[in-house]
Parts: C-alpha cells; sequence; structure tokens
C-alpha cells in the first residue's frame, strides 16, 4: 500500500464573499475521500501581491494526509478551484479560489505542471505565517526550518478567524 504523505495546501480568494470561499474549500478538503486529517490555519487577511486595483485577499494553509500523487493532489486540488468557478482573468489577479500545493511530502517536484515546494513559498507572509501556524518546525531539505523563513519576511496580515 502506497504511504501516507504530509502535503500542505495554500488557499486564496478575494471574491464573491472570500472568507466563505476559504472556509467551504477546507470543507470539501475534508470531505475528500482521498484527503485524511485535514487540519486548517486561522485565516488572515493580506495585501494583493501584483495588481493593486483589486480586492484584499483571505488566506488560509491546509495540512492533510494523502496517499494521492502529487499531481493527482494538484488535478483534485484543480478541479475544486473550478468548481468553485476559478476563471484565470491575469497574472497574480482577483479569484475566487486559489489552491497551491505547498509540499508534498518532503518531495522535490519540478514538472512542467508542477513544482514543489512552491517557488514563492519562502518570500510570501500570507503562505509562510499559516504554514507556521500548523508546523513552525517544518524542516526543509536544505537543513532550515519554516521557522528560519518567518524570521525573514515581516507579518503584515489580519487575523480574522481562527482555525480548526
Amino acid at each position: 500500500m502506497t504511504p501516507l504523505i504530509t502535503a500542505y495546501i495554500g488557499l486564496g480568494s478575494n471574491l464573491h464573499q472570500p472568507i466563505r470561499q476559504v472556509q467551504a474549500a477546507i470543507v470539501e478538503l475534508k470531505q475528500q475521500r482521498h484527503l485524511q486529517d485535514v487540519q486548517a490555519s486561522p485565516i488572515y487577511a493580506s495585501k494583493p501581491v501584483g495588481p493593486q486595483d483589486q480586492p484584499d485577499f483571505i488566506n488560509a494553509v491546509a495540512r492533510v494526509k494523502t496517499r494521492l500523487g502529487p499531481h493527482d493532489l494538484l488535478d483534485l486540488l484543480q478541479d475544486l478551484e473550478q468548481h468553485h468557478g476559478r476563471i484565470r482573468k491575469r497574472h497574480w489577479g482577483e479569484r475566487t479560489l486559489d489552491l497551491d500545493l505547498l509540499t508534498y511530502g518532503h518531495a522535490e517536484i519540478r514538472t512542467p505542471r508542477l513544482t514543489v515546494p512552491h517557488p514563492l513559498l519562502f518570500t510570501r507572509s500570507f503562505v509562510l505565517y499559516p504554514f507556521a501556524d500548523l508546523d513552525a518546525h517544518f524542516p526543509f531539505n536544505n537543513g532550515l526550518t519554516l521557522n528560519h523563513y518567518l524570521q525573514k519576511v515581516a507579518f503584515d496580515l489580519i487575523p480574522v478567524k481562527k482555525g480548526n
């Protein structure tokens, strides 16, 4: 049997009641038969990265355990985005739901569809801080922990709701 892999997923939304979008996505992750032990960080608000003529974002991180391969997990996440009406209008633009596979165990993956760890994970407060709420000592393959990267990024988030 394939072993359970722990993966971390970034969630974000800034359209159509974004708090509800993120909360609904967390519930939907918990309902997926291929995902187990789903835990969610607190929810935060953050300023958009990229175009500033869009609403603030709502962000969280979820930790899941799965036997799915990384590309199958990515497919599941993209299906959930589509279920929420995700439309890609512009790079780093507004969206109803964005689900990013941040880590997949300790794998390093570089394919045309997927890069893990997520290439911008180490520079974005709206990912680092919710991730740290779940596991501040997460060890990366370079020997550094998530806590190391937190020290390099300012906390510029507004807490919105406690995790579950």
